[in-house]
C-alpha cells in the first residue's frame, strides 16, 4: 500500500517574519518585506532593492563557534529546522535511522565564496579559511541539520535553482511513501543577497531595477520588470500518517501529490508554452486525486518577470481549461517575500498549508495595473476568505526545472 505523508511541524525565516506566527500575520495582512539592500554598498548597482531577513540572530539557534564556521545560508536553515522540529515533537519518537533530512538550496554559501575569494586575491592563498569548503558547499545545510538532530537516515540537498525547496519536499514525500524513511526534515534555504550574486542576476537582466519598494515585486502586473531577490529558509516535518496519528501529532495537512519535470529547452528561459510546467502540475494533481469539483488554490511561481508570468498563466489555462482556470484563484506570495530562490518552494508550501487551515488566500500585493494579457484571478491586493480543498504550489527553476506540490486538508 502507498503510505500517506502529512505535515506535523513548520518553521520559517523570511523577509516577512522569522517564525510561523509573524510570517502568517504578514502574509494575510498583505505586508511585504522589500526595501533597500543593506548588506553591502549598492551605489554602483542598477538594482538596489531586496527582500532581506530582518532582526535575525543566528545566536538564538547556534553556539558562537558553530555560527562562525558556517554560512548564513546554513544559519537560516538551522533556525527554520529547529522551529519545525520543536513544533512537531518528532525527535525521540523514531529511531535515528528512520529520520532523514532533505534540504534544498539554489546556490549554497555564496557569501562565504565571495568573502574568501576576496581574501585570496588581496592577501594570498594562506589567508583562505580552512572552513571555506564546508561553509560553501550546497549540502552543508542538510548535513548540519542532520548532525543537530541526530538524523541518521539520508541527508540530501536538492539543487535545482528556484525549484530546490519544492524538489526537496517532493523527493522526501517519495522516500516516506515508498518506505525508505518514516519522517523527513525537509525544506530549502538561501542567503544570496551578496555582491557577486546580485551583480550576476542584474547583468542577466533578471532583477527589478525599481527604486520604490512598493512597486518592485509585481507579479502579473503590467509594470513588472524582474524579480526582487530574497533570502531565508522554510522547513517542514513530513511524517508517515499512521505514525503521526498514533503519537497524537498536530497535523497541518497532507502532502498528497508531486510532479517533477524539465523543459529541456533553455538554461534560463522557460518554455514559452510552459509544457514542462503543465506536465509537473498534471503529475501532482493526478497523484493527489484532483477532480474538477475540487476547490483548488494555486500558489504560483509568479516571479514578476515578463516571461515567467505570461508562461505560467498559459500553463494554468492549458492545465485546467480556459473557463475553470479563470474561476480558480491564483496568487504569488513573492509579491511580499521577494524571490527566495532555493527557499521559495518551502516557504510557499507553508503559505499553502496556512491557506488550507484558515480558508484564507494570501494576496498578490502591488497588483494595481493588471496586464490585459494575463486574465486569471490573481487575488489582487488583499487576502480573501475562500473555502478550498487543495492547494497547488509551483516552483520553476533555471535549467528548466519544474516542481509542483499538492497539499490537501486531512481526510480519514
Amino acid at each position: 500500500m502507498r503510505r500517506r505523508v502529512v505535515v506535523t511541524g513548520m518553521g520559517v525565516v523570511s523577509p516577512i517574519g522569522n517564525d510561523i506566527a509573524s510570517f502568517r500575520e504578514s502574509l494575510f495582512a498583505g505586508r511585504h518585506g522589500i526595501g533597500p539592500i543593506t548588506q553591502f554598498d549598492t551605489s554602483e548597482y542598477k538594482a538596489t532593492i531586496g527582500a532581506e531577513v530582518k532582526n535575525f540572530s543566528a545566536r538564538d539557534y547556534m553556539e558562537n563557534a558553530e555560527m562562525l564556521r558556517s554560512d548564513p545560508n546554513s544559519h537560516f536553515a538551522i533556525a527554520a529546522a529547529s522551529q519545525a522540529v520543536e513544533d512537531s515533537g518528532i525527535i525521540g519518537t523514531l529511531p535515528p535511522q528512520r529520520i532523514s533530512v532533505y534540504f534544498g538550496t539554489g546556490i549554497g554559501g555564496i557569501q562565504t565564496f565571495t568573502a574568501e575569494v576576496d581574501k585570496l586575491r588581496s592577501k594570498g592563498p594562506r589567508r583562505v579559511s580552512p572552513y571555506f569548503i564546508p561553509m560553501m558547499i550546497a549540502n552543508m545545510a542538510s548535513g548540519m541539520i542532520a548532525i543537530r538532530f541526530n538524523c541518521q537516515g539520508a541527508a540530501l540537498p536538492a539543487v535545482t535553482a528556484c525549484a530546490s525547496g519544492s524538489n526537496a519536499l517532493g523527493e522526501a514525500l517519495r522516500a516516506i511513501r515508498h518506505g525508505y524513511t518514516d519522517a523527513v526534515i525537509a525544506g530549502g534555504c538561501e542567503a544570496s543577497i551578496a555582491e557577486c550574486g546580485v551583480a550576476g542576476f542584474i547583468n542577466m537582466q533578471a532583477l527589478s531595477v525599481a527604486q520604490d519598494p512598493d512597486a518592485a515585486s509585481l507579479p502579473f502586473d503590467a509594470r513588472r520588470g524582474g524579480f526582487v531577490i530574497g533570502e531565508g529558509a522554510g522547513a517542514l516535518i513530513l511524517e508517515e500518517y499512521e505514525h503521526a496519528l498514533a503519537r497524537g501529532a498536530h497535523i497541518y495537512g497532507e502532502l498528497c501529490g508531486y510532479g517533477s519535470t524539465c523543459d529541456a529547452y533553455h538554461v534560463t528561459a522557460p518554455h514559452p508554452e510552459g509544457l514542462g510546467a503543465v506536465a509537473a502540475m498534471k503529475e501532482a494533481l493526478a497523484e493527489a486525486g484532483y477532480t474538477s469539483e475540487t476547490r483548488l488554490y494555486i500558489n504560483a511561481h509568479g516571479t514578476g518577470t515578463p516571461l515567467n508570468d505570461a508562461m505560467e498563466t498559459r500553463a494554468i489555462k492549458t492545465l485546467l481549461g480556459e473557463d475553470l482556470a479563470k474561476r480558480t484563484p491564483v496568487s504569488s506570495t513573492k509579491s511580499m517575500t521577494g524571490h527566495m530562490l532555493g527557499a521559495a518552494g518551502a516557504v510557499e508550501a507553508i503559505a499553502c498549508l496556512l491557506a488550507l487551515n484558515e480558508n484564507r488566500l494570501p494576496p498578490t500585493v502591488g497588483l494595481h495595473s493588471p496586464d490585459p494579457e494575463l486574465d486569471l484571478d490573481y487575488v489582487p491586493l488583499v487576502a480573501r476568505d475562500a473555502e478550498i480543498d487543495m492547494a497547488l504550489s509551483n516552483s520553476l527553476g533555471f535549467g528548466g526545472h519544474n516542481a509542483c506540490l499538492a497539499f490537501r486538508k486531512l481526510s480519514k
